[in-house]
């Protein structure tokens, strides 16, 4: 420990002995960094904050909820320190004047993005935007101003975003959906053209509406419903042929006085059932027919003459039975009819499957296109109606909470600091150099030093006696020296003194 303490004080002594070396860097790196302290320019802070209201009763009835809003605006935020936002900035404040072609207004660009802050508060409704303007050129006055004006510029050109760019926004939208939506439309007609130009071309092998596999499975379909109504019609025609069976056509024992012959009874019901509409092919119109004629050949008048009186019930469930009978035709023809149709289907599905596969491929084509066609029209209506809430009620609302300021003292660079870190750096720098040039120096402050450097053994040392002359001039010198670092001290004071003055008078 004893050893250590004496190389300390061999240092320190070592140091002093060379103080006016170390003074003397000392004021020079001193000078040059205050100088260059001076040097930098005063960078003034403009700040402002915004509020911003996302809320809206409306565009939570249609749709448009505050989640939406909030994300238009992270994107004005976000997009408010593009290069054309930032060109405006340049043009509408003073830093037009400093301009003088596109190489400085690209210049200017780059510089506020570095000196602009947007930024948003623990509350995303609170953003606070700032810029610093540290132009060397200009005067305090000057940058404030600039400041002031990026600020402000920078406020109406995000209410301008939010306003206008939802109109903007909803425009191009718009024209964009318009032409999908003619585009889609064109493939539609073409899809709809090729639809029916393969109906016309295959109109007789594949009748009716729909693809094969569709109608293949709604003919089996009605064939099954005609199946059940066909059992139903054939079991109310079998009642009434037993019906018609056990009822007499005459009553017998009533005197025929100036009735009607049978003759022309049955000429009657041949008219009514010709007056239904039944084709002379219908069984009943052919016995009818068949009766007539008999009553003809056997003589009219004589047949009135020998037969009884026609039975009402008779002829009333003779009726029944005929329409029962019709009903039962007409089924067996429609299932006839859809029967030959799924039949032919069937075989052109197994003859042609290229026909059926075109033709489903052509369907599927249209309703796929039909589907985006309904959809983009939906789209557009709901964005246009967006777009009027959006313009048209106000839904962000701007308040300015803490306008555009104007500094009155430079926010940068911390001048006070700077200075007394100079001081602080010229006087390490002194020592330094001090304790440098006593490593280089070829000198043995102690004899201890001296033989361990040597390898001999050292008989003795003398001590240096001052005289006293010597000793006053020390004392002379002690005091220029304690004068010079005072001086030193008290400069560096001074400037941070001048530094405050400078910006109280701001």
């Amino acid at each position: 420990m004893a050893g250590l303490y004496d190389e300390l004080l061999v240092l320190l002594h070592g140091i002093w002995s060379r103080r006016w070396i170390a003074l003397a860097v000392a004021w020079g790196v001193c000078m040059l960094g205050w100088l260059g302290v001076s040097l930098i320019p005063n960078g003034y802070e403009s700040k402002a904050r915004v509020y911003v209201n996302t809320q809206s009763l409306l565009e939570d009835k249609i749709g448009i909820t505050q989640v939406q809003s909030q994300q238009d605006l992270d994107r004005v935020r976000q997009t408010l320190l593009s290069a054309e936002n930032l060109e405006k900035v340049v043009r509408g404040t003073d830093l037009a004047q400093t301009i003088s072609g596109p190489r400085d207004v690209a210049g200017k660009i780059t510089t506020l993005r570095e000196h602009i802050t947007v930024l948003a508060q623990a509350d995303p409704s609170m953003i606070d935007i700032s810029a610093t303007s540290a132009d060397s050129g200009l005067s305090d006055g000057a940058n404030a101003r600039i400041a002031q004006q990026v600020v402000q510029k920078l406020i109406d050109i995000f209410q301008e975003e939010n306003l206008t760019g939802g109109r903007t926004e909803t425009r191009q939208s718009l024209a964009f959906l318009d032409q999908q939506i003619a585009g889609r439309g064109k493939q539609l007609e073409a899809a709809d053209k090729r639809r029916v130009e393969f109906a016309q071309r295959y109109a007789g092998v594949l009748p009716g509406a729909g693809t094969i596999s569709q109608r293949m499975d709604a003919a089996r379909l009605e064939i099954n419903n005609i199946d059940a109504q066909l059992v139903q019609a054939q079991s109310a025609l079998s009642a009434m042929n037993g019906q018609l069976a056990g009822t007499p056509a005459t009553l017998p024992g009533v005197a025929v006085g100036g009735g009607a012959s049978p003759l022309a009874q049955a000429q009657a019901e041949l008219a009514a059932m010709r007056a239904r509409g039944w084709t002379a092919s219908h069984p009943d119109v052919i016995a009818a027919q068949r009766q007539v004629d008999n009553l003809r050949r056997q003589g009219g008048a004589n047949g009135a003459a020998a037969a009884g009186t026609p039975n009402p019930a008779y002829l009333s469930i003779k009726s029944m039975q005929a329409e029962r009978a019709a009903t039962v035709l007409a089924l067996s023809t429609r299932k006839a009819q859809l029967q030959a149709d799924l039949n032919t289907m069937t075989a052109h599905q197994i003859d042609e499957p290229g026909v059926a596969s075109e033709q489903e491929k052509l369907d599927r084509d249209y309703a796929a296109l039909q589907t985006q066609y309904d959809k983009l029209l939906a789209d557009r209506e709901e964005i246009r109606l967006r777009g009027d809430v959006k313009t048209e009620t106000g839904a962000v609302q701007f308040s300015v909470l803490q306008p555009a300021s104007l500094p009155t003292a430079p926010a940068a660079p911390n001048r006070p600091l700077l200075l007394l870190g100079v001081l602080i750096l010229g006087i390490g720098a002194g020592i330094g150099v001090a304790f440098a040039i006593g490593q280089l120096k070829g000198t043995f402050p102690t004899a201890a030093r001296l033989e361990r450097a040597v390898g001999i053994p050292v008989a003795g040392s003398i001590t240096q006696v001052a005289s006293t002359a010597q000793v006053a001039l020390d004392k002379q010198r002690m005091k220029w020296f304690a004068g010079a670092s005072g001086g030193l001290a008290a400069l560096c004071l001074l400037l941070i003194v001048v530094e405050f003055i400078q910006r109280g008078t701001a």
